[in-house]
């Protein structure tokens, strides 16, 4: 039997703007306080934000991804993400809009389409490696963001080398860094000087250097190339029309934001978690330097459960009474799955704490119970080219080094709507070649 329409589940009951202050500064220990007292299923409240009711029960989480797209609105959700995007990211659209939007992308992410770009990305990363300081502690994160960055500039961007792609590198820097201040997601103008201010001096400037980028494409007509805003370019609306300059400068704003700062993060704690786990970097190694992709695979599939970048799925907001685990939702509250929580369930994952990619050796992931890139019909986009670019990546640094650091986990912090690693990701790296001449000494 249903409860009541105006029933939520129970939740915390300090005031909105302590559990908003909890969430944004400490989200991991706040959700896994939530689970100890309420159980998988229990409501938050916000400044500014509808009741917010985390799923962590995969069956709620299956009901949650199947509902009809004129029910739940996920880009009513993640409307704080539309100053950053644009009005026609496929983040912030719903119903048929968010569908054509899809479909314009789905192409540009298709295997053949991702097995065209490998080699760009092999030849990022390796030359990235090659020059990141050796035989002393460095935080790995600004490394792989700037990895990453290029990754993007390269081959979603489709610059070649030369002095446009110098100076959009540094325009885009400026972007993702300001872009992430709590008073640019509030939108609050504080006055010159301010954040808001900031940010949109540097977005116009940044939206205007890929209008250009576009036209010029446009114009030269290289139907040839494998980047993703070539295939955007070729992309057609159902009447056979063109995606606009706009439509296609808010989705190349989308995959700069989402995949950037994700990967890099994704990265970051899978170095972390290996450092404190030598027997399993050392087996790792070994499966690279036999380009053996098994464990390779399994390791890469066991840092997104362990530490998802993404703590929830893109809250979706109920514009139609709907029930879920026997739970009645009116609209105006918002649903989300508790991703984190659903990773570190030990009925799901046994020693959920543990980084163990033999879990996954000979095992598929389940589709409601291993969540990083979210689910249903607002599954990321890009989750085949970010594990690619994970897998590249993680290739390029064992060849050329060998990992070692501190013992200890790094604890999270939030980086806009995503958690990173607190201190960066602290290793040390020593060229492989040293370490050889060390071993014969």
């Amino acid at each position: 039997m249903s409860l009541p329409s105006t029933a939520l589940p129970p939740g915390p009951s300090e005031p909105v703007a302590i559990q908003t202050l909890r969430w944004l500064t400490r989200p991991i220990p706040f959700m896994e306080a939530n689970r100890r007292r309420f159980g998988t299923r229990y409501t938050t409240r916000m400044l500014g934000q509808a009741p917010f009711v985390s799923l962590a029960d995969p069956a709620d989480v299956k009901e949650l991804f199947a509902e009809p797209p004129d029910v739940l609105h996920p880009g009513e959700g993640g409307s704080v993400l539309k100053p950053v995007m644009g009005r026609y990211s496929v983040l912030v659209l719903d119903e048929d809009a968010h569908l054509e939007q899809r479909k314009l992308m789905l192409p540009a992410f298709h295997g053949e389409k991702m097995a065209a770009l490998t080699g760009l990305l092999e030849e990022v990363a390796e030359r990235a490696v090659a020059g990141w300081p050796r035989d002393e502690e460095i935080a790995l994160h600004p490394h792989l963001q700037a990895v990453t960055l290029e990754v993007i500039l390269r081959a979603v961007f489709g610059l070649d080398e030369g002095s446009r792609l110098d100076e959009m590198r540094t325009v885009f820097t400026e972007y993702l860094e300001v872009g992430t201040h709590p008073m640019v997601l509030m939108e609050r103008d504080l006055g010159p000087g301010s954040p808001w201010r900031r940010f949109t001096r540097v977005r116009t400037r940044a939206r205007g250097l890929l209008v250009t980028q576009i036209r010029e494409r446009r114009t030269a007509g290289e139907d040839d190339r494998d980047d993703i805003l070539q295939m955007l370019l070729a992309a057609r609306h159902d009447d056979g029309t063109p995606m606009s300059d706009e439509e296609i400068t808010d989705e190349l704003m989308t995959l700069l934001v989402a995949g950037h700062e994700t990967t890099a993060s994704s990265l970051s704690f899978a170095c972390n978690d290996l450092v404190r786990n030598p027997d399993v970097l050392a087996r790792l190694r070994e499966a690279v330097d036999a380009g053996e992709d098994e464990y390779l695979d399994a390791t890469i599939t066991e840092a997104l459960r362990r530490r998802p970048v993404l703590s929830i799925s893109q809250p979706r907001l109920v514009v139609k009474p709907i029930e879920i685990g026997g739970w009645r939702y009116e609209p105006g509250v918002a649903l989300t799955a508790a991703i984190y929580l659903i990773h570190h369930d030990p009925e799901i994952y046994p020693e959920p704490y543990r980084f163990q990619p033999e879990r996954w050796l000979g095992v598929r992931p389940g589709t409601f119970t291993w969540l990083p890139f979210g689910g249903g019909r607002r599954r990321c986009l890009g989750a085949s080219f970010a594990q690619l670019e994970m897998r590249v990546v993680l290739q390029a640094l064992l060849r050329q080094t060998t990992l070692s650091g501190p013992r200890t986990p790094e604890r999270t912090a939030r980086r806009h709507i995503t958690v990173t690693p607190e201190r960066g990701a602290r290793v040390t790296l020593r060229a492989r070649a040293r370490e050889r001449e060390l071993a014969a000494a």
